[in-house]
């Protein structure tokens, strides 16, 4: 599949989130090359007349919305979102997500915690029958790194999850450092068969902040593909 064709599902689906979105929405934005579509297209509709406030979820796209004029808040200031539009790096049927390729998973999980809905937006090609495929991201503390990552690598053994953990890196020896200051490993551990059990495993280990799989979070994933957008999940209702 060429790049065009899959940038071109990812601005459908964003196409297709920003018709859910309504005036005087509290909105909360994803990070990576999906929702940064989202977001350009957000401000467009921002130009013509729309008013809402947003909630960026990393200092990437607080930058981008900051240059097409929307209006930003925090999340001490606007604790409750009515709606957070994210991509993922992955997903399955069950609304389950691998998220954090772009670095903010962290940011992006407290911020779809904080919202009542969340809609994912995504190509075709991120679409899997088990989540694993995509080595999944762990923000950790930079205190105690190498004991937290053999914690890691424990952990998963006991799920009979074994594939190499690398620390991420911007260049050779300089470890990529997350907008909250922490350092991020990735873990090709492969089909993960209960990722419900790993995110347990991972969230009771000391030093992890947190993983990048987002469970029960999604109400719904609105999928990019060659004719138009595939909806998984609920879009409609309104909002309490």
């Amino acid at each position: 599949m060429s790049v065009v064709s899959a940038e071109g599902m990812k601005r459908a689906a964003a196409r297709a989130a920003l018709a859910t979105v309504t005036h005087g929405m509290r909105l909360g934005l994803g990070t990576g090359s999906t929702a940064a579509h989202f977001v350009d297209l957000l401000g467009a509709r921002v130009k013509e007349g729309l008013s809402v406030v947003c909630v960026p979820t990393s200092e990437r796209t607080r930058a981008q919305a900051e240059s097409l004029g929307l209006t930003l808040s925090t999340l001490d200031e606007t604790p409750q979102l009515d709606l957070a539009i994210d991509g993922a790096d992955e997903f399955d049927a069950s609304l389950r997500l691998i998220k954090g390729g772009g670095g903010a998973l962290l940011r992006e999980k407290i911020v779809a915690a904080a919202s009542e809905r969340m809609f994912v937006i995504a190509d075709a090609t991120k679409e899997v029958k088990t989540l694993g495929a995509f080595p999944l991201p762990v923000e950790i503390d930079r205190f105690g790194a190498r004991a937290t990552f053999l914690h890691i690598e424990r952990a998963a053994r006991g799920l009979g999850l074994i594939g190499p953990l690398t620390l991420r890196e911007t260049a050779p020896g300089e470890p990529f450092v997350t907008d909250g200051g922490h350092y991020t490993v990735d873990c090709a551990f492969g089909a993960i068969d209960d990722p419900d059990a790993l995110a347990t495993r991972l969230s009771a280990i000391p030093g992890v902040v947190d993983h990048g799989l987002f469970i029960g979070l999604a109400t719904a994933i609105i999928v990019g593909v060659s004719d138009g957008v595939r909806i998984i999940g609920d879009i409609s209702g309104e909002l309490s």
